[in-house]
C-alpha cells in the first residue's frame, strides 16, 4: 500500500468551517427561495439495451480469494458492475481512489470486495474506518460486509446514533477489522477514548458529498486529522460538487479516479414528469388519488422537513393508505421497522426526508414522488434514484404549485 505523503501533509486542514457565510445565508430568507426550473423534472425514460454495461469478465474472474468469489456467487452475482470492474484492481493494490457512480451500481461492493481480500488472515486491529452519512446506509454496508465476508473470520462493528452508547463502548473493547458508522457516533467513541484513530490505516468516505452537505465537515476533519497513519483513502459518491474539488485534492494524494456516469444526470430508465397543482386545488387529494392507482405499488414520497413528513403520513393514513415515515426524530428501531415494512410491501407508501435518498438499497420502488420541490438537482437525482435501479424502469413525479 502506498503512503499518503508526509505527516505534515496529512495534518493539513482539508475542510474549512465558514460559519460567517453560513449565518449570512441562514439569515437571508431570499437565498433559499429560488426554485429550480420545473422543466428539469420532465424527462422520458430511454430504455435502450445497448447502453447497459457488459463486463468482459465474470465474478469468478476477479483477482480475489476464491472464498470471496464463492460468497459473491451465493449472493447471485454473475458479473461485476462497471464501477466494480474499473476500481477493484486499483484498490487491491492500495491506491487512493475517487469513484463516481450512479446510485444502485454496486459502489459498496466496489470498496468492500478488495478491502475484505486484503484483510484475509490478518488479526482484528481496527484496520478500516468506513464513514456513512446516515444510519440506514451504515447498517446496509455492515450487512453487505457480513455477507461477502461470511466464513472468512473477519469482524465488523457498526456505530450509529439512536443506539446504546455504553453498548458501543463495550463492543469496542474487542478489536474488529472494520468500524462502520456515522460521523456523530464515531466522534463520540473517539471522545470517550473507545476508538484510537491512529490505529486505522484505511479510510472510506461513502457518499462523500452528502457527508459535507449534512454539516459533518467538522467531524470529518477531526477524523482525517486523527488518522495520521492513514495509508489508503477511498471516496465514493453518486455526484461530484464542483466546490469540493479542492477539498478532495487535499485529502487524496495521487488518486486513481473513476467516473462511470455523466455528472448530475438522472437515470435513463426513469420516466420523469411534474404534477401541477392549480390554485385552490388540495395537494393531498391529488397525492391520494395518485397512490390509489394500482400501478403505484411501492411509493417513496419525499418532503423537505420532518414536520411535513409526519403531516403527509398522517393524512395518507386518514385516507386509508398504508403508510409510514422515517426522519431524524424517529428512533433507530422505528426507522428499521418502517423500512422493513416498506421492503416487504406491508405498507404501500414510505414518506421520508432526504435521509432516505442516499445509498439505501430498496428494490422494486415503482414510484418516487417529490411532494415538495427539492432545493437542488443533486437532491433531486438522489431521490429519484430510489426507482429505476439496476436497469429496471421507474417513474418519478414532482409536485409544482
Amino acid at each position: 500500500m502506498e503512503n499518503n505523503g508526509s505527516p505534515q501533509r496529512r495534518r493539513q486542514r482539508v475542510f474549512e468551517h465558514k460559519s460567517p457565510a453560513r449565518n449570512k445565508v441562514s439569515n437571508n430568507k431570499k437565498a433559499n427561495t429560488k426554485s429550480l426550473n420545473p422543466n428539469l423534472f420532465i424527462k422520458k425514460a430511454e430504455m435502450q439495451e445497448e447502453k447497459k454495461y457488459k463486463s468482459s469478465q465474470l465474478i469468478q474472474d476477479l483477482p480475489v480469494n476464491q472464498r470471496i468469489i464463492s460468497n459473491l456467487l451465493k449472493k447471485g452475482y454473475k458479473t461485476p458492475t462497471e464501477i466494480q470492474d474499473k476500481t477493484i484492481e486499483a484498490l487491491l493494490s492500495g491506491r487512493n481512489l475517487m469513484g463516481l457512480a450512479q446510485t444502485g451500481t454496486g459502489k459498496t461492493g466496489a470498496f468492500l470486495i478488495p478491502i475484505i481480500n486484503n484483510l484475509l488472515d490478518q488479526r482484528p486491529m481496527f484496520q478500516v474506518l468506513i464513514v456513512s452519512p446516515t444510519r440506514e446506509l451504515a447498517m446496509q454496508i455492515d450487512s453487505e460486509f457480513k455477507s461477502i465476508a461470511n466464513g472468512l473470520n473477519l469482524s465488523s462493528t457498526c456505530l450509529i446514533g439512536g443506539t446504546s452508547v455504553q453498548r458501543d463502548v463495550n463492543n469496542l473493547r474487542r478489536p474488529s477489522h472494520l468500524i462502520i458508522g456515522t460521523p456523530g457516533r464515531i466522534a463520540d467513541m473517539v471522545r470517550q477514548r473507545a476508538l484510537n484513530l491512529p490505529k486505522f490505516n484505511i479510510l472510506v468516505l461513502d457518499e462523500f458529498d452528502r457527508l459535507l452537505d449534512m454539516g459533518f465537515s467538522i467531524e470529518i476533519q477531526k477524523l482525517v486529522d486523527g488518522m495520521n497513519n492513514r495509508k489508503q483513502t477511498i471516496l465514493f459518491s453518486a455526484t461530484e460538487e464542483k466546490g469540493q474539488k479542492q477539498l478532495i485534492a487535499n485529502l487524496l494524494d495521487n488518486p486513481f479516479e473513476v467516473r462511470v456516469r455523466a455528472e448530475n444526470v438522472s437515470a435513463d430508465t426513469i420516466d420523469q414528469d411534474v404534477v401541477r397543482v392549480k390554485d385552490g386545488q388540495n395537494k393531498m387529494d391529488v397525492l391520494v388519488s395518485m397512490v390509489r392507482d394500482k400501478s403505484f405499488e411501492k411509493v417513496l414520497v419525499f418532503a423537505e422537513t420532518k414536520r411535513w413528513v409526519t403531516r403527509i403520513c398522517r393524512d395518507l393514513r386518514s385516507a386509508g393508505i398504508k403508510a409510514d415515515e422515517i426522519h431524524g426524530n424517529k428512533s433507530q428501531n422505528y426507522r428499521i421497522n418502517a423500512l422493513d415494512s416498506f421492503k416487504n410491501k406491508k405498507i404501500q407508501v414510505l414518506v421520508a426526508t432526504d435521509v432516505a435518498a442516499r445509498g439505501l438499497d430498496i428494490s422494486n420502488v415503482s414510484h418516487v414522488i417529490n411532494y415538495q420541490q427539492p432545493k437542488n438537482m443533486d437532491s433531486y437525482i438522489h431521490r429519484i434514484g430510489r426507482t429505476g435501479r439496476a436497469g429496471e424502469s421507474g417513474k418519478a413525479f414532482t409536485f409544482i404549485n
